[in-house]
């Protein structure tokens, strides 16, 4: 497990993305502030995987899930943040799906050398025709 509690916070330039994300920019936010932060960001996300661990272990499965994690939030009653975050999935599945089909259009290129000289001969001939 983890040897000290510091371990589990989140980087500190994860955490000062997202609070200037958050916030107006004429808003300043002091390091006392960006600590407090971190460290209840690793609470909350400690807690929230302790719930939906939970969800998992009553369907007996192992492996941890989307919808397990919207069980848990529903379990540490922030029921608020399903909706948000199923849209958030569902665009996160779109993007995958999109990327997937992208790699799967693309035609095969043979980069060899060999591959390489059939090409040129190739627009050699269509120049010629």
């Amino acid at each position: 497990m983890v040897e000290r509690i510091e371990d589990l916070n989140l980087p500190n330039t994860s955490v000062t993305r997202l609070i200037k994300e958050a916030i107006p920019a004429d808003v300043k936010i002091s390091s006392e502030c960006r600590v407090a932060l971190a460290r209840a960001t690793s609470v909350f996300v400690l807690y929230l995987t302790s719930a939906a661990t939970t969800a998992a272990q009553q369907k007996n499965q192992k492996s941890l899930t989307a919808d397990h994690v919207l069980k848990g939030l529903e379990e540490i009653e922030f029921e608020s943040f399903i909706e948000p975050l199923k849209g958030e999935l569902e665009n996160f599945r779109k993007m995958i799906k999109s990327r997937k089909d992208k790699k799967a259009a693309k035609p095969d290129v043979d980069t060899t050398v060999e591959g390489a000289v059939i090409d040129l001969e190739n627009m050699e001939n269509m120049q010629d025709g």
